[in-house]
């Protein structure tokens, strides 16, 4: 979106867009829980309330993080590797660390919420990823995470057989790959991130965390909200929720690239 003032975006076009993407709910899994769980077009419904929202300490020695871990403002992004709206935001974000991060304001961690219910490539697509960390480290991450999603046409097409094929591409040894992948120990870690969301209160993706120095001021959060106004759902929901201490600013959806940046000029005042 290349409008220079998102707070007149007519709302029409907010929720043709929103039809278009045709937001999907689906209830109850083995595996997942009775938690209701979403694919997000950019709108979604969310009430701007504030919560607890828990979430695991930032860990430079088991996160998979883009930037300084120490930055003002630290993206914790919840994603699933065949949402088409991951796709779309995984490219927003590789944009705003091109911006910010060089700086050292911002930061962006990647946590992995495959969604089996709607895309049921994703969970071994999420290994994949964990096994590109495990045998190349933070970079190999990056460098796998970014080139699937660049290949990828979403929702379950992605060919089993590029998995390996995208680890040889990147630089990593294609029969360690395999074994890892065959071997199904990254599993733990993917359900340890899961956990991690639904305790953030995550229920579909891709769903971002905001992890703040300081604390959001009420003056700042005013004016989050009135960014956030045109893009309130049909039910009168915002995209942004806060946590009690003011630390953590929840945002949903693959909001779009001008309006992550006001929230993070926002922010960094």
């Amino acid at each position: 979106m290349d409008s220079k003032n998102p707070l007149t975006l007519p709302m029409a076009i907010v929720v043709a867009g929103g039809l278009i993407a045709g937001a999907i709910f689906l209830k109850g899994n083995a595996n997942l829980g009775p938690k209701a769980v979403q694919e997000r077009p950019a709108v979604v419904a969310q009430p701007a309330e504030t919560g607890a929202m828990p979430l695991r300490p930032i860990d430079a020695n088991r996160d998979h993080i883009r930037g300084n871990p120490n930055a003002n403002i630290v993206i914790v992004e919840f994603s699933d590797p065949e949402c088409p709206f991951c796709e779309r935001f995984h490219r927003t974000m590789q944009k705003v660390i091109e911006t910010y991060g060089r700086s050292g304001s911002v930061a962006w961690v990647y946590r992995e919420y495959p969604i089996p219910q709607l895309h049921s490539k994703a969970p071994k697509e999420a290994e994949a990823f964990e096994c590109a960390g495990e045998l190349g480290g933070n970079a190999k991450f990056w460098e796998y995470a970014d080139r699937l999603f660049a290949v990828t046409k979403s929702n379950d097409s992605l060919d089993p057989a590029m998995l390996p094929r995208i680890a040889v591409e990147v630089g990593l040894d294609e029969a360690r790959f395999n074994e890892c992948l065959s071997s199904g120990r990254q599993q733990a870690r993917i359900q340890e991130d899961r956990a991690d969301g639904e305790g953030a209160g995550v229920d579909g993706t891709p769903h971002s965390v905001f992890v703040l120095k300081a604390a959001v001021s009420n003056k700042n959060k005013e004016s989050l909200l009135t960014l956030m106004e045109p893009l309130r759902d049909p039910y009168g929901n915002l995209p942004i929720s806060f946590s009690l201490d003011g630390l953590r600013v929840g945002l949903n959806g693959a909001l779009p690239l001008d309006i992550i940046k006001q929230v993070i000029d926002i922010l960094l005042k």
